[in-house]
């Protein structure tokens, strides 16, 4: 599977830069996340990628959802397959560049931060910092991670929500950081004033959380 993706390049690139992956929301396209661009370090390396199915809704998606099927909300098949192909090309964009000693971190909105959430447990020596805005754990997704319980005790989550959204209920984002705690995670959960969506406190920790 090929996925088109935006990317920002360092002046400098060494076999140390760090990558950030941006994944965006059902909807969305790679355009969206990749606006957090000129406030992140300038020596990463920003990959933003598009996900690789057409939504109902314009934009794209990385699974099909349909609200009325409470037990299968999901396309799980179609999910795994969006975080196969993610792995595969995290994997030849750091071939390609030679980045065989810089960290690599993620972050993703709603639909893009469930899969976020997917990608780091199931594969925690792959990644550093983890952003997961406005979305939740979808355990027929994330599957069992206990065997990898010590690598994902050295990853570094920040969770965002807000209180007011009604797309993805608040309550499912505290699950998220509870199951998270269970895990012996090391995280941050905040709650925002706002619904789904970033806004500028939120913006503001989470370049923060990425900048520090």
């Amino acid at each position: 599977m090929d996925l088109h993706y935006r990317i920002r390049e360092p002046e400098n690139i060494t076999s140390e830069t760090p990558l950030l992956i941006l994944l965006h929301g059902y909807g969305s396209n790679e355009e969206d996340l990749f606006s957090f661009a000129p406030t992140l370090p300038e020596n990463w390396l920003i990959i933003s990628f598009r996900a690789p199915l057409t939504s109902a809704y314009q934009g794209f998606s990385w699974y099909d959802i349909d609200l009325m099927k409470l037990e299968n909300r999901i396309d799980v098949p179609q999910a795994k397959a969006s975080v196969q192909a993610i792995l595969e090309h995290i994997a030849k964009i750091r071939q390609q560049y030679g980045l065989t000693e810089g960290p690599t971190h993620l972050a993703g909105f709603s639909q893009g931060g469930i899969i976020s959430y997917a990608l780091a447990l199931q594969n925690p020596e792959l990644f550093s910092k983890v952003a997961c805005l406005s979305c939740y754990y979808e355990e027929k997704l994330v599957g069992d991670v206990s065997k990898n319980k010590k690598m994902i005790e050295k990853l570094r989550f920040f969770i965002s929500h807000g209180t007011d959204d009604t797309v993805i209920p608040l309550e499912w984002g505290r699950k998220a950081a509870d199951i998270l705690y269970d895990m012996g995670a090391y995280f941050s959960f905040r709650e925002y004033m706002n619904g789904h969506g970033v806004n500028q406190k939120n913006y503001m920790d989470l370049m923060e959380f990425f900048n520090k």
